[in-house]
């Protein structure tokens, strides 16, 4: 969208623009004043109403008086960009038709008034921009009893008078953006009754005050960008009951101003572009029935669009929601009840992928752009291969409020239907690595897979926070898959905070956990996530909340998001800047720093299992190590070394099912806790600073052929009759294999015949065989019989 306006004026008059674009300017036979233009032109007033007016133009001719004579019948007067700091008071009320003033780009530090009146009686348009303007006395304009339309940007206000606006009850459009002002008064406004468009953007005001426009009950359009607004009270909008359109572009909110956005019921063009917002949380856009237009680009801290973020948007037509650099998740249900939405643009992000529900739940979308996104080709961007949205059952539980928004909508249920992607020649796959660079409409759905990893992006999890002691903190983690996976946090003391609303020993171990990720509520470790309960908080998306941070939580979190396929990790190392009470030179870093990565003293690398192919093992660890390492090899001293194998373990486990192993085989198995893996020659000699957990373990022995479990009736008539059938196979074949050596030996025998021709004494007659014997002795060395 950019600096989004929503001009009134603009969009009607846009229209009436475009029917007479083919007239030109006339020329006006008029005595004009020397350097000047005089033509008959177009122009609208702020109603949009179209005039043939007569002009005066004597812009940029660095005048520092009125020209003169000016004609009587001027309608528009331009004077912009020239010198002029005054004007006489007996001047411009000559001229009674004067309906248009432009005198921005001058030197005016104060608004020109007559005295006594009256004055400019027909005057609807007064423009004043980048002139020096200051304050703003009391009854500024009571010179312009009739003006519809007011330009005061780009001066330096920073005063206006309770009254300022004094007699200006026609006014229709009110111009101050871009000067000095710190606040807003509710008093400003009170003598404007018909103001419909405010623009107050450019202003240094960071907050704003409650029922700040009361009195503007007819503005329809209200612009704030650039403000520096960090919050919005929740009555900061109150008695805007006409508002259509409203823009907070390139401020600095943090959070979606829901209440305040509830308090307009009529808003229907929003704009929310390049502000802080992190999250669009659950509920953010609920309810807004009318609202039309919504943009949500150019975010730079923007992560993610949770869940029903935006619900209940009936008349919504378009959404931008471009150009954030770490947008990277979309949740599945993010939006809903959205009947009506055509245009979705989402390029330009960090999105991997869209979720086919979230298309099945837009149920008149027409076109869609993801160009300029790392999209992964696999299950979760099966349906753009399809080339349409097919409405089927999917094996993923959907929530009720998604399950009865997916029946919504005719045109999903009349079959599937076609979105179009806009550039789709600029929308690639980025992984995985044998797709990528390929365009998406090119990709068949065979090539994608069936199921996906759990992915977790870059872009909400930084590799590094600084928080300061006693404040609080959030860390997001989001990640999709397929099936959707299950995100769980390992503090840096190596305690898990489990899916659910507490810690993970509260709860039990989830269905899809793998061995050792639960706390047994006697452990030391479960007693202390006890005492952290309140402190530590994961909310259903995988945010991680600390509230009062203090110098213990410093340390590695790791983000864990699992599903039965997988797991994927992302930590984040967290640094409290503590606040120093004695000896501020010493600086030193919280323990939990402190500690060597390496450190995995007391790890108790036991064996709880041995079995034929398989041998369990636990161990026990007070810091989080997300690259822990298993590395394990077979041993015998009588073959050359055998090959070392390697796993790496998910943080927050502490045991391990070792499996494929061979029975009756003598396995070292050796467990290296730390920040990274261990180099070769650590892994080689089992020496260095990391020095591994190390057991040796034999592995059962197989069963033997005497304990093998017995045939019953029916497999044993079926080898007999097996073995019947090898036994006459073998039979045939040898009675093959003796023909064909007969037949070979017969032909040897004449080839000899004939070599004892060829070669035989010079008096003997051909066929005279008289020492055969003697021949068959050679035969070897000319015949391979």
């Amino acid at each position: 969208m950019g600096y989004f306006t929503c001009d009134l004026r603009g969009e009607t008059a846009a229209g009436d623009i475009e029917g007479v674009a083919v007239i030109h300017s006339l020329p006006w036979h008029v005595s004009c004043p020397a350097r000047c233009v005089c033509q008959i032109k177009p122009w609208f007033s702020a109603e949009s109403v179209y005039h043939k007016a007569p002009t005066v133009d004597c812009n940029d001719l660095l005048l520092t008086e009125l020209p003169s004579p000016l004609p009587h019948d001027t309608h528009t007067l331009r004077l912009q960009s020239n010198l002029l700091s005054g004007l006489q008071s007996d001047e411009l009320p000559g001229l009674p038709n004067l309906t248009e003033l432009d005198l921005s780009q001058n030197r005016f530090s104060g608004v020109p008034s007559w005295s006594p009146r009256p004055g400019l009686d027909s005057l609807l348009s007064l423009h004043m921009e980048e002139n020096q303007l200051a304050l703003l006395p009391q009854a500024s304009f009571s010179s312009y009893p009739v003006l519809q339309e007011l330009f005061l940007s780009h001066n330096r206000l920073h005063s206006l008078a309770a009254g300022a606006f004094a007699g200006l009850e026609s006014l229709l459009r009110l111009h101050m953006n871009n000067n000095r002002l710190t606040t807003v008064d509710p008093e400003w406004f009170k003598p404007l009754p018909r103001l419909e468009v405010l623009m107050l953007g450019g202003n240094p005001v960071e907050v704003l005050p409650e029922q700040a426009f009361q009195a503007l009950r007819s503005l329809r359009s209200l612009m704030l960008g650039g403000m520096g607004l960090r919050v919005l009270k929740e009555r900061a909008l109150d008695g805007l009951d006409s508002l259509e359109c409203l823009s907070f572009y390139d401020n600095l909110l943090t959070k979606v101003p829901t209440q305040a956005l509830r308090r307009v019921p009529g808003l229907k063009f929003l704009d929310l572009n390049k502000n802080r917002i992190r999250l669009v949380e659950t509920g953010g856009f609920r309810d807004m029935i009318h609202l039309k237009e919504l943009g949500l680009n150019n975010m730079e801290d923007l992560v993610s669009i949770e869940r029903a973020a935006l619900e209940n948007l009936p008349e919504l037509t378009k959404l931008e929601i471009t150009n954030n650099p770490r947008l990277s998740f979309i949740h599945p249900h993010a939006f809903l009840h959205l009947s009506r939405l055509e245009s979705l643009m989402l390029n330009s992000n960090s999105l991997s992928a869209l979720h086919h529900h979230t298309l099945l739940s837009l149920p008149g979308l027409q076109e869609l752009s993801l160009h300029s996104n790392p999209l992964r080709c696999d299950c979760l961007f099966r349906w753009a291969a399809d080339g349409a949205l097919h409405r089927h059952a999917h094996h993923d539980a959907r929530p009720p409020e998604a399950a009865a928004h997916a029946q919504a909508g005719e045109a999903g249920r009349s079959g599937p239907r076609t979105v179009r992607f806009i550039q789709p020649q600029a929308t690639l796959c980025s992984e995985p690595p044998e797709l990528r660079a390929r365009r998406v409409k090119e990709v068949s759905s065979r090539e994608m897979s069936a199921s996906c990893l759990p992915l977790i992006p870059a872009g909400p999890l930084p590799a590094y926070v600084g928080v300061r002691e006693g404040t609080s903190l959030a860390l997001h983690c989001r990640a999709l898959a397929e099936p959707q996976p299950k995100v769980y946090w390992v503090m840096p003391s190596g305690v898990r905070i489990g899916p659910a609303s507490g810690l993970a020993h509260s709860q039990g171990p989830p269905a899809a956990q793998t061995p050792g990720h639960s706390l047994s509520p006697d452990t030391p470790r479960a007693h202390a996530a006890r005492n952290h309960s309140t402190h530590y908080r994961l909310l259903p998306e995988g945010t991680l909340e600390i509230t009062g941070v203090t110098p213990k939580d410093a340390g590695l979190f790791t983000c864990v998001a699992e599903n039965a396929l997988g797991a994927d990790t992302r930590s984040v190392t967290v640094v409290v800047h503590c606040i120093v009470r004695r000896r501020p030179r010493q600086k030193q870093l919280p323990a939990n720093l402190r500690r060597h990565p390496h450190e995995a003293a007391g790890a108790g690398l036991q064996v709880r299992e041995v079995g034929q192919h398989h041998m369990v093992l636990s161990w026990t660890n007070g810091h989080n190590l997300p690259m822990t390492r298993l590395f394990w090899r077979a041993i015998n001293p009588d073959a050359a070394p055998m090959p070392t194998y390697t796993t790496r373990i998910l943080a927050g486990t502490q045991s391990f099912n070792l499996t494929h192993l061979v029975p009756k085989t003598l396995y070292r198995v050796c467990l290296h806790l730390g920040a990274g893996p261990a180099s070769e020659h650590e892994r080689r000699t089992e020496r260095g600073s990391s020095r591994p957990q190390c057991v040796t373990v034999k592995t059962e022995e197989a069963p033997s052929s005497q304990q093998m479990l017995p045939l019953g009736p029916e497999l044993s008539s079926t080898v007999l009759v097996l073995l019947f059938l090898v036994v006459i196979l073998l039979i045939v074949a040898s009675q093959g294999l003796d023909r064909r050596s007969a037949e070979r030996r017969e032909q040897c025998h004449v080839d000899l015949l004939q070599e004892v021709k060829d070669h035989g004494p010079p008096d003997q007659t051909p066929g005279d065989v008289s020492h055969p014997g003697a021949q068959e002795e050679k035969a070897p060395f000319h015949h391979n019989c």
